[in-house]
């Protein structure tokens, strides 16, 4: 990776690409620390001092971790890019439920995908404007707003939703004229401001531990156990089960076609971070619910309810891992149609050997597909569980529920960023067939 990123800053043309990276998230970390107007700190101090109280910090800490700390600062990009995650994902479910969408991303071509981009940014604005009303009346509610008027909540409404649109575009910008995807890169540099915290945090249950043996064991057991879980994401993220293809030879005129041997790459791991995000946002729904309202009377039905679906309860744990499996599978086979591929192979002369083309070969694909899938899936499930079920054995390592997230999106990213400098670099090595 390193030798990856020095070969890349020699080439002039990578390292203005990279620099010009570099630059639009240092834009978007300073609009991390630039508060919106009327908000009154020691109110919103007090406001996520309850938050912690009622049990809501795992869903804090999930909207930290999207945001990079900005919304617990209600800062302009407090919502940074948590409205464009689940605008995507909206409209690609929509894609697949809509036959007009789905043949107009398919038929369409590079028009057809501008026209699903453009949707994509519309929605996104959209739920900007919802999200920020909710953060508003959230405010509203823990009287942390100074001078609240209908002239204050359309302020503060349309600066959260501004800040969503600025943040989309800065990603895009980072897309077509930086390295990487741009919204990757945002989370990236997101997730990683907050390391300073994250030391922190651990230097000081150090120092207010009770039993301070104990959380040194823990501690010095915590770091080797980090190594060992990144190798594991990297080697994980990098597995592949190859299908092989072979392709009859075809005569035309005088030229001879086909006759070449090939594989169909199936990712272990084919979906990302997207499926342990989803069913974060979805086992946090009850915390979200419940963040409108007062806080439930210690020992009521209520009280005991939020108690159970936050982490780390072994319901919440159990529906956790179930929607991991579940979005593992919506989003491996949204991505993969065993049916159109075996279609496909067979429009083209193309068979995997010992199967007949045609329905045979698709079965065949679904198997193997669903049997790689259920690997991907336990290896998500695992990664996003084990940080929980060690934050079990410490109230004080709380934080460390979203551990196993965290991890997948920096090394997910870190993956990506070096396969698109390695491409880069490539194309501008490759001398071509006239020298």
């Amino acid at each position: 990776m390193f030798k990856t990123m020095v070969n890349a800053w020699k080439i002039e043309d990578l390292r203005n690409k990279i620099l010009f990276t570099l630059f639009i998230i240092f834009i978007y970390r300073l609009g991390n620390v630039i508060p919106i107007p009327m908000i009154s700190q020691e109110g919103l101090a007090a406001m996520f001092g309850s938050f912690a109280q009622s049990g809501s910090t795992t869903f804090v800490g999930y909207l930290n971790m999207l945001t990079g700390g900005s919304f617990q600062q209600a800062t302009i990009f407090a919502l940074s890019i948590s409205p464009y995650i689940t605008a995507s994902i909206i409209v690609q479910l929509l894609t697949m439920a809509i036959p007009a969408l789905e043949r107009m991303v398919k038929e369409g071509g590079e028009e057809g995908r501008k026209k699903q981009a453009a949707i994509t940014r519309y929605a996104t604005v959209a739920l900007g404007l919802i999200q920020g009303f909710v953060y508003y009346v959230t405010l509203s509610r823990y009287n942390v707003i100074i001078d609240n008027n209908v002239w204050t909540a359309i302020i503060i409404i349309m600066t959260f939703s501004a800040g969503t649109a600025l943040v989309m575009w800065l990603g895009e910008l980072i897309t077509n004229k930086g390295i990487g995807n741009g919204i990757s890169m945002i989370l990236f540099a997101g997730i990683l401001s907050r390391l300073p915290a994250y030391i922190s945090s651990a230097i000081n249950y150090l120092s207010t531990a009770e039993n301070l043996a104990l959380a040194i064991t823990i501690v010095v057991i915590m770091l080797p156990m980090a190594l060992v879980m990144v190798g594991f994401v990297v080697w994980v993220s990098e597995a592949e089960r190859r299908l092989p293809v072979q392709y009859a030879k075809r005569v035309v005129g005088r030229k001879v076609y086909g006759g070449q041997a090939s594989f169909i790459p199936l990712k272990v791991n084919m979906t990302g971070v997207l499926p342990v995000i989803f069913a974060s946002s979805i086992v946090s729904m009850p915390a979200i619910i419940a963040s409108f309202f007062a806080p439930p009377a210690e020992g009521s039905f209520w009280a005991g309810f939020l108690k159970v679906t936050q982490a780390p309860s072994p319901v919440y744990i159990i529906f956790y891992v179930i929607f991991i499996i579940a979005f593992s599978f919506f989003y491996a086979y949204a991505q993969f149609n065993p049916i159109e591929i075996a279609n496909n192979m067979k429009n083209n002369g193309g068979f995997i050997p010992g199967l007949r083309p045609g329905r045979p070969t698709a079965e065949y694909i679904s198997r193997v597909m669903k049997n790689v899938t259920v690997m991907g899936a336990l290896f998500l499930s695992l990664i996003a569980v084990l940080p929980i079920l060690l934050s079990a054995l410490d109230k004080n390592l709380g934080g460390m529920a979203l551990g196993g997230t965290t991890l997948l999106i920096v090394v997910g990213v870190a993956l990506e960023t070096v396969r698109a400098m390695e491409s880069q670099m490539l194309m501008r090595h490759y001398k071509g067939f006239l020298d």
